[in-house]
């Protein structure tokens, strides 16, 4: 499964591995043919550290959570970034652009990356174990409380404690160099996680006859990652710009980053940091991951990063029609389904020059 070897770039080896899709074919071809149909191997994924070995050992049962988390974290990432000149995308259905941005790893690309990925781990793993999916977790009964007015409680609450937990050790077991890209890996793979928490709701059910409400069961509830994504995006847009700072301490020089500008709030563990500016991605360049934007579509209407004039940097761009088939004259029948016509439409594409 691919995404389980994304998950293992992003958290376990980018810092090693010079030969990304080299590694991917090695690491991921051989591991799954569809999500959870095959064991994990853990022995036969390369680059593991000890820690992240033992881990995959024991908990092999939700190791398909975790890369059905990462698989939620890149096309979130895909949507939130559809319109930018980055835009997260990816070559031949199955290599991510995740690559070459993490080489580089200290932008905030690579923020928001680390955070959505972890995210969608501790996400994936949350529900699947709500969902009865794995015998080593399960439901929260920790967090409930006194039921509300009007309320008891029911259901299965999401352990989203859990989730970050199984996030947390595998992510962030490489990030224990006293250097600054591991500060900042940390520091981001955590926002991530602390979104889940931040977003998880009351859910509740209604019982009784005809549909009324004579009782009402309720339970904790993550929300539609699509939330989640929302969140992080406006994280990565407000992210703070960091400066790294060298020390010796008794175990040698060690790197640490503090905020670049001081009048500004120094971040939280909500926020995304980053400590090098990001390239424009115009044109491509295999370095810092950009395909550039030619060919890309874009919008004619908008003044906004989306629009034909910031997307295509000034390059203009070319128009062509093209006839798409839709759906149309819709009509509701009694009871109940709707029938439609097809109609063929022209429609007028941009894409950059």
């Amino acid at each position: 499964m691919i995404y389980l070897g994304c998950f293992l770039f992003l958290f376990g080896i980018t810092h090693v591995m010079a030969s990304y899709p080299i590694w991917w074919s090695l690491a991921v071809g051989h591991q799954y043919s569809s999500l959870g149909t095959q064991p994990i191997l853990c022995g036969s994924i390369p680059g593991l550290v000890p820690k992240q070995l033992r881990f995959c050992r024991n908990y092999v049962e939700i190791m398909p959570s975790v890369a059905e988390g990462v698989k939620i974290g890149i096309q979130e990432c895909q949507h939130q970034f559809r319109g930018r000149r980055w835009n997260c995308t990816t070559i031949n259905d199955n290599l991510a652009i995740f690559g070459p941005v993490l080489d580089k790893g200290t932008t905030r690309e690579s923020a928001f990356v680390h955070a959505i990925a972890s995210a969608g781990v501790a996400f994936a793993v949350t529900r699947s174990c709500a969902e009865g999916s794995a015998t080593i977790c399960g439901c929260d009964t920790r967090h409930k409380g006194p039921p509300g007015e009007g309320w008891k409680w029911g259901g299965c609450s999401e352990d989203v404690e859990f989730g970050s937990m199984v996030s947390r050790e595998f992510a962030d077991a490489r990030e224990n160099r006293p250097d600054a890209r591991s500060a900042m890996n940390r520091q981001n793979n955590e926002a991530g996680r602390v979104s889940i928490a931040d977003h998880m709701y009351l859910k509740c059910k209604c019982h009784g006859l005809s549909g009324s409400c004579e009782v009402k069961t309720c339970w904790w509830s993550q929300p539609d990652f699509r939330v989640i994504g929302d969140y992080m995006k406006d994280k990565y847009d407000s992210a703070s710009e960091m400066v790294v700072e060298k020390h010796r301490e008794s175990r040698g020089w060690v790197e640490t980053l503090r905020p670049k500008y001081t009048f500004f709030k120094p971040p939280t563990d909500r926020d995304l940091v980053y400590y090098e500016n990001s390239p424009n991605f115009c044109e491509p360049n295999p370095e810092t991951g950009s395909f550039g934007t030619r060919d890309r579509e874009c919008n004619l209407t908008s003044h906004g990063i989306d629009g034909c004039d910031l997307l295509c940097c000034g390059r203009g761009h070319n128009t062509r029609t093209e006839k798409r088939k839709d759906k149309c004259h819709c009509i509701f029948h009694w009871c109940c389904y709707v029938s439609c016509q097809e109609c063929v439409r022209v429609y007028d594409v941009h894409t950059c020059k």
